[in-house]
């Protein structure tokens, strides 16, 4: 029923509308309209028709209590009305798709035309036998009729290897895409949630969830159905992804009861009856109206393409980055490839271009060079006149010099670039999977080897988030362990166990352990699990307490938030008065108390200097054991008058205190070695956490992210907003660079400081490499800082989805050594590439300076069109598996990291590639010009146009091969190390690809024939072919020896200037009036997390067909950030302002100056359209150049496929 399409469903729905004969008091329609009215006339409408919520439940078939049964039969019927939760998703590509995507490459396209020609040519045969005397030496070798015949060989034979490479790429394509489904359907299972079913409350795929089931929601949920609220507390809902409001919504049973589905709950609590699910809610109404629906698709995407390419492309799953690639790199033809490029992708694609255009270049050379010796030869030295019949010779030599042009352009594009970068990536994904990392974002995986930062969260991430109170202070006694609950006064006791249990979220529970001897499941908060745990631990049990007051009976609840720092609920007591438990971080919960309980239970005054006392003589001895300290107090209020409840500061003031109790949540026993790794790798760790300082220093002293003596600073959040502010409270970037550097601890942080910190330390220009900053996270108030930061780790176990949302990669074990592991396969990916481009760029080299020369003086390239093709699918495709599937080793973590603006090719590289080129290029050139001498046999050169292939140039040609082989092994290792060969048994890809590549040449050689204009070799020759490929690895040994300091002009290549920072890197481009939305839908095409920035572009994507340009880049973030944080005050102090340039990689010093007071971009018509409309993009351009990593805005979108 989820894929059916939308006009099944309305087929259905006309079925069920006036008789509800399935036995449900309304059909899909009726809820569909009632889901669609908002605030109070949905209350009035709710009355009216179906007498209220209860009134709705019943003619569900559920009770808002219990839930449903849960029997089969009846979830099914369910499913079969009213839908499963599941939005179709968009068809994947067809294998012929993506064949024909990859013919559209430019250079394959001018190959097949070349070799079409070439066809068409060798089947035309003059009229008359004469003309072969007049023509000069270009018939010389048409007579021999049975090699005329085989003049069609070659086209054929050219036709046949663009074959070979389309489906090769298409292949990697489809099994990229496929892997990707993979990956999204994992997370899609990976996202749970709380059910009531038979009055159990349990965790369910939300593909599960059916209509009339009751969700529990809480702070950080995903809604995932749309619903009615039976009951909450304090909710507050960021709808801004359906409406575009930023502002949270409060929610109430009374006022504003319509959940909707996609959007997130910043606050509180409650309890909602799911209404509509999948294609019926309206997040599925939105994809069904830009047409997700599968079967009405197809007529609806051509006219979508007719109306903005934008909303088409969005459908388009993953457009291949390979395919995507090339193109960018041959004529850049497509807006539709432009994607925020992550720094690795930056620097090849400008490798690429580099190397693009002198290919082209030599091959023009080459062409000219031909035709003119060619003409020169026959017309002006020979004076042959041009006659007819001898045209189609002419042109057909023409047609062969073409075809020599192309196949030097062929060689010298290195098209296997993108499909190392995606072999390499996919693979490690893989990989990881298996080492708990879940990678959202591709490049993420690649961004965290350059990490120099990592900001992690303390509790869950260091520590292993399993609380439990080991000291409390209670009736004027510090307790250093949990006290025999006899010692105690009873009014004390009484209270604090009521405090406990009922201020606390009711889904927080502590259940018995799994295995026998096992610790008790803590379930929900771990903080209340602790403080549950207490009063187990005082022999009470919360259960009865809960049971006798149940959560609908709790009178105000105010719930946990990062401004509050505590939370208090409110109930009635039988007399009719208040009474207010809180609980919450003890400075500020103390500072707010004026009495406390003494040791007998009675209330006493708590003066300030009671106060002082007590933090001194308690608190921070309890914080410098590593102790979390949490106080618990309550305050009664008289029931006339009733006091004002949403008069937040004269309602949580003026408590009693009853205990401060501290809390112990253990180091993770794997985190200290973890760190030290960090260290080693020259990655700095830094802690930021909303603990207290004392604690939070006792345990970074623990996990070794500080050690005594060292140079460094812990402050709180209070003392890093002094120091970073100026008067008027504005953030300033060069007092942030006098803190970040030292900075190891900064505790009792907002999220907003968290945010503060990780873009000033990616702004910083301080030091010559920008610093990469990884994050993570696990709360929804991490949120801006996981966006923010290059790469954003979010807890797979712990986390909530809004964290999990706005991250790149998810720890599935919530383990801080994962982000080592996160580390090695992020290096891995770079020493892959940086191995493929050394052994590539080789083969490049010599390939085009053998086929220059050897055209220029031999009149005819000693390696023919088809033997180019064989060497660049082995150089290109092969090796690219080859090297890019070589598994990490711990020796990546013994570096420092590469930053944002080391050269792509590094000085030990360019070494390896111009000295093995030298090597080779000596050999071949001594078999092209001595070889007949040295093997005693006929000389190749200046063979007649259709002539044998000679053993002569099948020997260059074989040895050539071989010398790539061996080279292929040198490549393995890029550091300058001696040992080619260490490790090569632990990649199996590796020695197959070799030994496979090594068979087919023999195949090649031996019965490859006219085809491949190849002539058998004895195994005398063949040893020597081998031999002389051998020395390649002596040769290696050789270049090892030489030191790098002699060479100091090798250092450049690859290397990203700021301008290419810049996202949009190609300003010509611009003029194409990209809009910012196309060009984020590009970027969604990579992971369809369940998100819903998704729905934001897409109604983005539906205005845009009646806005103007202007409102498109109205707000930049508006349309990408899951929560619009820029839209709060507090955010937009820092992020508004136009940013200076970050990333000096200039290397004159005027333009650094430039840089630094321009806010606006370096290139001059960056801004084509914003000009236009008068729109100033600057805080666009400055805030993507910021970070070309995940925290920009075009980023964020692409967890939407």
């Amino acid at each position: 029923m989820g894929d059916m399409s939308n006009s099944d469903f309305y087929a259905k729905n006309q079925i069920n509308e006036g008789n509800h004969e399935a036995g449900f008091g309304c059909s899909v329609m009726e809820l569909r309209s009632l889901m669609e009215m908002r605030g109070p006339e949905a209350v009035v409408k709710l009355q009216d028709d179906y007498t209220g919520t209860e009134g709705l439940c019943k003619r569900l078939k559920t009770s808002p209590t219990e839930g449903l049964a849960g029997d089969q039969t009846d979830l099914d019927k369910r499913k079969e009305i009213y839908g499963k939760n599941v939005i179709p998703p968009k068809k994947p590509k067809t294998f012929l798709q993506l064949v024909w995507e990859a013919l559209q490459d430019v250079t394959l396209i001018i190959l097949e035309i070349a070799a079409l020609i070439s066809l068409g040519l060798s089947f035309y045969h003059p009229p008359g036998d004469s003309s072969g005397e007049f023509c000069g030496a270009g018939a010389a070798g048409v007579e021999d009729e049975g090699e005329a015949d085989a003049g069609w060989i070659e086209g054929a034979a050219i036709l046949l290897s663009v074959v070979c490479v389309v489906l090769v790429t298409a292949f990697n394509d489809w099994s990229k895409e496929k892997q990707f489904r993979g990956l999204q359907n994992r997370i899609e299972q990976e996202q749970k949630f709380q059910v009531v079913r038979g009055s159990q409350v349990i965790q369910l795929p939300v593909s599960d969830i059916v209509v009339g089931d009751i969700a529990q929601i809480k702070y950080g949920d995903l809604l995932p159905a749309d619903g009615v609220l039976i009951q909450g507390n304090d909710l507050k809902i960021d709808e801004s992804s359906l409406t575009g409001e930023s502002d949270h919504v409060k929610k109430n049973a009374d006022k504003d009861p319509m959940l909707l589905s996609g959007t997130h709950v910043m606050e509180g609590s409650g309890r909602m009856v799911v209404t509509a699910v999948g294609v019926n809610s309206q997040t599925g109404i939105i994809m069904t109206l830009l047409g997700a629906g599968p079967e009405e698709e197809e007529k609806k995407e051509k006219k979508v393409k007719k109306q903005d390419g934008a909303a088409a492309m969005e459908m388009q799953p993953l457009k291949s980055a390979e395919g995507g690639e090339s193109e960018e790199k041959e004529k850049k033809k497509h807006t539709g490839s432009k994607k925020e490029k992550s720094v690795l992708q930056g620097k090849l694609t400008k490798l690429a271009v580099q190397i693009g255009k002198a290919g082209l270049l030599m091959s023009a050379v080459t062409v000219i060079i031909l035709v003119l010796y060619f003409a020169i030869d026959n017309f002006v030295l020979q004076k042959l006149p041009w006659l007819p019949e001898c045209t189609p010779i002419y042109v057909q030599f023409f047609v062969k010099f073409f075809i020599i042009g192309v196949t030097v352009l062929v060689v010298a594009v290195p098209e296997g670039l993108p499909l190392a970068v995606t072999i390499s990536l996919a693979y490690s994904v893989k990989k990881m999977m298996k080492d708990n990392n879940l990678v959202r974002h591709l490049d993420a995986c690649e961004t965290m080897g350059n990490a120099t930062t990592i900001c992690s969260d303390k509790t869950g991430t260091l520590t292993t988030n399993r609380m439990t109170v080991v000291q409390c202070y209670i009736g004027d006694v510090h307790y250093k362990e949990v006290p025999d609950p006899a010692a105690l006064p009873t009014k004390s006791m009484d209270i604090l166990i009521n405090s406990i249990s009922l201020n606390s979220a009711y889904t927080t529970k502590i259940l018995p352990p799994d295995k026998e001897g096992g610790l008790p499941k803590q379930v929900g908060n771990k903080t209340e699990c602790g403080l549950l745990g207490f009063l187990l631990d005082l022999k009470r049990d919360y259960q009865p307490i809960r049971n006798q007051i149940p959560e609908e009976k709790l009178y105000k609840v105010y719930t946990f938030n990062s401004v509050r720092k505590s939370m208090s609920t409110v109930i009635k007591l039988p007399d009719g008065s208040f009474r207010m438990y809180s609980k919450g971080a003890s400075e500020i919960v103390l500072k707010k108390c004026s009495h406390i309980l003494s040791d007998v239970g009675e209330v006493r005054v708590f003066r300030p200097r009671d106060k002082d006392e007590m933090v001194k003589k308690v608190i921070e001895p309890m914080a410098c054991d590593g102790l979390r300290t949490i106080c618990v107090a309550y305050r009664d209020f008289s029931s006339d008058p009733e006091p004002d409840w949403e008069d937040e500061n004269s309602i949580l003031n003026d408590l009693t205190a009853i205990c401060v109790v501290g809390i112990e949540d253990p180091v993770r026993p794997e985190v200290p070695d973890a760190i030290l790794k960090c260290q080693q790798a020259g990655i700095t760790v830094r802690m930021v956490t909303g603990d207290n300082i004392n604690t939070a220093r006792a345990i970074a002293i623990k996990c070794g992210i500080i050690h005594p003596g060292e140079d460094f600073i812990c402050i709180d959040g209070k003392e890093f907003n002094r120091r970073i502010r100026n008067e008027k409270g504005e953030v300033e970037q060069e007092r942030i660079d006098k803190v970040w550097p030292k900075l190891r601890v900064l505790a009792r942080s907002s999220p907003t400081d968290k945010h503060t910190l990780v873009k000033g330390i990616i702004d910083s220009t301080l030091g010559d490499q920008r610093q990469v900053v990884a994050v993570t996270g696990d709360g929804t108030n991490d949120g801006p800082a996981l966006k923010k930061a290059d790469v954003g780790f979010a807890m797979g176990i712990a986390g909530t989805d809004v964290a999990k949302e706005a991250s790149d990669i998810i720890l599935t074990d919530d383990n801080f050594s994962s982000i080592v592991k996160a580390v090695m396969w992020g290096r891995n990916v770079y020493d892959s590439i940086s191995k493929f481009l050394q052994f590539q760029l080789t083969v490049n080299v010599v390939a085009v300076i053998v086929a220059f020369t050897g055209a220029c003086i031999t009149q005819d390239s000693p390696l023919k069109a088809v033997q180019m093709l064989w060497v660049n699918l082995i150089m290109d495709t092969f090796a690219s598996l080859a090297l890019a599937t070589e598994p990490p080793t711990e020796s990546l973590l013994k570096r420092k990291p590469y930053g944002r603006n080391k050269p792509l090719i590094s000085s030990t590289m360019t070494k390896n590639i111009l000295g093995h080129g030298v090597f080779q290029l000596i050999i071949i050139f001594t078999l092209l010009f001595a070889g007949e001498k040295i093997f005693d046999i006929d000389s190749g050169r200046n063979a007649p146009l259709h002539s044998p292939p000679s053993e002569h140039y099948t020997i260059i040609f074989n040895t050539f091969v071989m010398m790539q082989l061996f080279n292929e092994i040198n490549a393995r290792k890029i550091h300058g190390e001696r040992n080619v060969f260490d490790g090569i048994f632990r990649n199996p890809i590796f020695c197959t690809i070799v030994f496979g590549t090594f068979a087919a040449q023999i195949v090649i050689v031996q019965f490859g024939g006219k085809p491949f204009s190849c002539q058998p070799l004895n195994l005398e020759k063949w040893m020597w072919c081998i031999f002389l490929g051998l020395g390649e690895l002596v040769w290696g040994q050789v270049i090892a020896s030489v030191p790098n300091s002699k060479l100091r002009f090798l250092r450049r290549a690859g290397q990203l200037t700021r301008k290419d920072d810049l996202p949009e890197e190609d300003t010509n481009e611009d003029n194409d009036e990209i809009d910012h939305a196309e060009r984020e839908l590009r970027r969604g095409q990579i992971l369809w997390f369940r998100g819903l920035n998704r729905i934001q572009t897409q109604i983005r994507v539906v205005n845009a067909f009646r806005s103007s340009l202007y409102e498109g880049l109205e707000k930049p973030d508006s349309r990408s950030s899951i929560h619009n944080f820029m839209t709060h005050p507090e955010f937009r102090i820092e992020d508004s302002t136009p940013n200076l340039p970050l990333i000096d990689d200039t290397d004159d010093d005027s333009a650094r100056r430039r840089g630094k007071y321009s806010s606006q971009p370096s290139s001059p018509n960056k801004n084509n359209n914003a000009i236009d409309s008068g729109i100033n993009l600057t805080i666009d351009t400055s805030r993507s150049a910021a970070s070309s990593g995940p925290a920009s805005p075009l980023h964020s979108l692409e967890t939407s496929l």
